[in-house]
């Protein structure tokens, strides 16, 4: 955890997509799952505002976070912040009858002024994995009072889901890919278990390529050559980009072989780790990113 706090300010777009360090804490609200008053609710968190305009429900939106940049039709609405440095304030200068957040929203101390505010607020949790997509698509739903759009919009999700991860179910050959959060420093900050970059590697019918911790980690030199990656995987749009000329320079990269053949897979960082409603054409993209014509339709 050390290390996710010394690159925060540098990286807080990132984290935004990528990170839930703590449980949103108990409070007044904690047993609420459905909104009394839908009629001005605040999203937090990009895949949650994708859920309620998949859901059809964008009309009791008054207000959204900053990561929340799709669709674009979001834009147009109030943003109060990036959702890991909220202030109650703004939050609540909308006038929201409810507020959405996604699990890992904060900070503490703001959520806790939130939670003991007369605005219900309630917590989407954060999985990555198929069934965690459908779960947060059930219970915005439920919040919302449309359980039943929200069940069929699941189903739908679920075939997609099936149907993508289908796709690389006959690859013998699978791919170790390195998620590269960061190369500041000559550093390379990079995702272990328990993380979106782990979730979308294995849906992708690839193999993470580090092992022995959670969470995203600096690598030491030696433990990069060891894990020796055929892909590196970055994000882009989401905090500072990764230059492929610093990247392919460091020393212990450039001895992998996704150094070798400077092979570096770049994807917008809401599209790729969002576990939303577009997570299942994510899930593709990639996997024919890495394996060509090997996906199979």
């Amino acid at each position: 955890m050390r290390v996710v706090f010394r690159f925060r300010s540098a990286l807080a777009p990132m984290f935004g997509v990528l990170l839930a360090f703590t449980a949103l804490p108990a409070g007044a609200n904690e047993n609420t799952a459905v909104f009394s008053d839908k009629s001005r609710i605040a999203s937090i968190g990009g895949s949650i505002t994708e859920i309620v305009y998949a859901l059809g429900e964008e009309g009791h939106l008054v207000a959204r976070d900053s990561t929340s940049s799709f669709p674009q039709a979001a834009l147009e609405l109030p943003d109060v912040g990036y959702m890991r440095a909220l202030s109650p304030e703004g939050v609540l200068s909308v006038n929201p009858s409810g507020i959405l957040a996604l699990h890992g929203s904060g900070p503490k101390e703001a959520v806790d002024v939130l939670k003991k505010s007369s605005v219900p607020l309630i917590e989407v949790p954060e999985r990555y994995s198929h069934e965690g997509i459908l779960e947060k698509i059930r219970i915005v739903g439920k919040a919302l009072g449309v359980d039943a759009k929200a069940e069929k919009l699941a189903i739908e999700m679920d075939a997609k889901l099936k149907s993508a991860e289908k796709q690389t179910a006959s690859i013998k050959q699978r791919k170790r890919i390195l998620f590269v959060l960061s190369t500041q420093g000559g550093k390379i900050l990079a995702a272990g278990s328990d993380t979106a970059g782990d979730g979308i590697i294995k849906l992708a019918g690839a193999v993470n390529a580090v092992e022995g911790f959670s969470g995203y980690k600096q690598m030491s030199d030696e433990a990069i050559v060891t894990a020796r990656p055929d892909v590196i995987l970055t994000m882009k749009n989401a905090g500072p980009p990764i230059s492929e000329d610093e990247l392919f320079a460091n020393p212990s990269i450039a001895s992998t072989p996704a150094g070798a053949a400077r092979k570096v897979i770049s994807m917008d960082g809401g599209y790729l780790l969002g576990f939303g409603p577009r997570t299942a054409e994510a899930i593709h993209d990639l996997a024919v990113s890495l394996y060509g014509s090997q996906v199979t339709d």
